[in-house]
């Protein structure tokens, strides 16, 4: 039974579609990174009151109904199979073989903390490689996020109880 996210989704991307146009096309007519628009139309991401105007201009065959749906906050979710598809598979590789260094160098350069995955801008876009051959860049921008010392006496739940 096809859910209620599903049909919103499928309704949007078919919007998508007919217009011919790329996710970069889209995200250069909003100002939206191409994968931010990517997860609007997804509704993976929330479509702000700003960007709404943007989008409608640049898909003119979005319903009233799902533009307002997409700034409604959206029920964030993922296939677990999606795993199985090749390049998602291969994204997760990357992650998991890369990773470890990855976080050695962000402890070594920020300390100890994390990128944010909600303070997070991404793109991803095709460049010509030294070859010649296409190469794929994806660009994680995260704010860095330090582990705090959980000091008793900084727990505003403590402070209020006495």
């Amino acid at each position: 039974m096809e859910t209620t996210k599903a049909r919103t989704v499928s309704a949007i991307q078919a919007v998508k579609r007919k217009s011919g146009k790329t996710f970069a096309e889209l995200a250069q007519e909003t100002g939206l990174t191409n994968v931010y628009v990517a997860q609007v139309l997804k509704r993976q991401a929330r479509l702000s009151p700003e960007a709404a105007p943007k989008l409608r201009a640049a898909l003119p065959g979005l319903p009233d109904d799902l533009v307002h749906e997409m700034m409604e906050p959206p029920r964030r979710s993922y296939d677990p199979l999606l795993i199985q598809d090749p390049a998602i598979y291969r994204l997760n590789e990357a992650v998991m073989h890369f990773g470890e260094s990855i976080k050695e160098i962000i402890n070594e350069d920020f300390g100890d903390g994390i990128m944010s995955a909600i303070d997070f801008f991404c793109s991803v876009d095709k460049v010509r490689g030294v070859d010649g051959k296409d190469r794929v860049v994806i660009t994680f921008d995260g704010k860095y996020l330090p582990y705090t010392e959980q000091k008793s006496e900084n727990m505003v739940s403590k402070q209020n109880k006495e």
